[in-house]
């Protein structure tokens, strides 16, 4: 099964993949790629462009991959803001759309403790985009919209 969890930045999706993924499935997380790919006392959210531009090709070679196995284990794709083609290539494969969301509160003043300004833009842009994505019923410690 491919779930698709997307949402704002420090909304909670990795927390909610660590509640349910087991040791033998596949998590694609940008942020852990990025940590993954740099050098000690990097930062935890490294938004370095040139990583980042690293990390999203590592992202999309893993994305295409695990697509092959899905028949074998569960996938779980952190996604922020899936576009539209994104959206349809994740319903070919009957993925699941999770949208983890606790709200709008709560996101910035995460943002504000843990992650760097700019991810404020971000979250900022998720909630003006977030009607464009699908419904789907939320664990008990988000809120869905």
């Amino acid at each position: 099964m491919l779930y698709v969890v997307t949402g704002p930045p420090a909304a909670g999706k990795s927390s909610w993949i660590r509640a349910r993924a087991t040791a033998r499935d596949i998590v694609i997380d940008l942020d852990l790629i990025a940590t993954a790919l740099t050098g000690p006392g990097a930062p935890q959210w490294n938004q370095d462009p040139t990583i980042l531009r690293v990390a999203h090709k590592a992202r999309y070679a893993a994305i295409e991959e695990a697509y092959q196995l899905l028949d074998k284990l569960d996938v779980y794709l952190i996604h922020t803001m899936p576009s539209a083609k994104a959206m349809a290539k994740y319903k070919r494969y009957d993925a699941e759309i999770v949208a983890v969301d606790p709200g709008r509160d709560i996101v910035m003043a995460r943002i504000e403790a843990m992650r760097s300004p700019e991810m404020k833009r971000v979250a900022s842009r998720w909630y003006s985009q977030r009607k464009h994505l699908p419904r789907t019923a939320m664990p008990q410690a988000s809120r869905q919209w």
